[in-house]
Formats: structure tokens, sequence, C-alpha cells
């Protein structure tokens, strides 16, 4: 049984479709199947950033000493996250915050969005958790070349004994390889899995057994959110640390 569009995908695709199939068309793509050229997850996505964009565009023109509830949730947010930063790395951790900050909302943000009739999780599709897992890899090792150079980030995955080297190194580099695999396929996996669940139980009985059930997604959603973001946290320290701090 083939998954319906959302209706939201559908209005987007009637809208931009057309522009996106010329522009693909340019590049010699051509779309072909009876899908959307702008899949669901593609355009969930767009639609959770434009909420986190108009949630801190409002909260910066209603920031006040007194704040309120939503202040305080972001507060909170961002001085745990800063505080995770600092315990792990130092106080140079903080400059890595506005990444952390980012993947939190969005992270976070996406998981809830299943919870709402009519929309879907984009962190439910795989795509969506490769390519977040995918920049937390490429920018930590590109903090850990712009921190130590290309040697000296190198001698890292040499272990801390020279003659180990020929053996901890090709080990080492497996291991950050499967990094983005373990952060997409944990994210993805829980979130899917959490999604079905909820639609398997609204069919059966639409009314007040699903409840228990969303009231675990939404728990589910948090820790997925802390998870990522420590892992994250983790593998800058990992990266940028001192031979000094290791030692």
């Amino acid at each position: 049984m083939e998954e319906k569009p959302l209706l939201i995908t559908m209005w987007v695709n009637k809208l931009l479709g057309p522009a996106v199939a010329q522009m693909l068309a340019l590049f010699g793509i051509h779309h072909t199947g009876r899908d959307p050229i702008i899949p669901d997850h593609v355009v969930m996505s767009a639609l959770i950033v434009l909420f986190i964009v108009l949630l801190l565009a409002v909260f910066r023109r209603t920031y006040t000493l007194v704040p309120g509830k939503t202040q305080q949730v972001l507060e909170m947010l961002y001085e745990y996250l800063k505080n995770l930063l600092e315990e792990n790395i130092g106080h140079k951790g903080v400059k890595f915050l506005p990444l952390l900050v980012t993947l939190a909302l969005f992270i976070f943000t996406s998981n809830m969005a299943g919870l709402i009739p009519g929309l879907k999780s984009p962190t439910s599709n795989l795509n969506v958790t490769v390519a977040c897992a995918l920049i937390v890899f490429l920018y930590y090792n590109y903090q850990g070349l712009r921190e130590h150079g290309v040697l000296n980030y190198l001698k890292h995955f040499c272990g801390p004994v020279w003659w180990l080297a020929p053996l901890m190194f090709p080990v080492e580099i497996v291991s950050h390889l499967a990094r983005p695999l373990s952060l997409s396929v944990r994210l993805f996996g829980n979130i899917f899995g959490e999604d079905m669940i909820v639609l398997v139980f609204f069919a059966l009985a639409p009314l007040f057994v699903p409840l228990p059930i969303m009231a675990l997604q939404i728990v589910t959603a948090i820790v997925q959110t802390l998870v990522f973001v420590l892992l994250t946290t983790m593998y800058l320290a990992g990266a940028v640390e001192s031979e000094e701090h290791e030692h």
C-alpha cells in the first residue's frame, strides 16, 4: 500500500513543483515518477526551519527581564548546552554553541511534528537524519583540523603508543566513519518506530488508546535530541582537545 503524500506537500508541489522540475532539468534530472517532486521530508524540514526562525524572531522582539514560559524554556536550553560544552571542552567550547542550539531545536521540533495530525516527523526519514549526522561529522573534523593542523590531528588516530599506530590508525578511521551511520540510524529508527506505533493505534482505536503512546513519544523526542546533542559534544571534545587535556 502506497503512502499518500501530505496535503501540505501536495500544495507546495502545486506551487513550486514546476519551478523545481525546470531547475532539475537544467542538470539533466527529469522527474518521471508519480510521487511529488518535492517529497514530504523536504517540505516538513523546510516547515520546521521556518517555524524555528519565526519563533526566534518573536523571542528576540519580546525578550524581557521577566521571562515568560517560552523564554524560560529557551533560556534553560541555552544554559544546559552551554554548560555541557564547558564541562566537556572548556571555555573555548562556547564557540560551538550555535551548532548545538540549532541541532537541538531542529531535531526536537522535527521529532514532535509527528504528533500533529496531518504532519510527519522529518526525522522519521533516513535522508534527514543522515544529513544531520554528516553535518556533525564534517564539522567536528573541520574543527579538529583547524585546531591542530593536518599532521597533529591525524596523530589522534594513531593511539598513545607509536608502535601500535599501524593497528590503531585503520581501527580509528573505521570508528570515525561509523559515527554518522550510528547517529543517523539511531535517531531515524526511534522516531520512525514511534510514529508507526502511533499510526497503528490511531487506526485501531482513535480516541484514547493512543494517548499513552503519544506521551511516550514526547519522552522519546526529548531523549533522542539529548543523545544526538551529547554525542555531538563528545565528538567535538575529542577533535579539539589538546595533548595537555588528554593527559
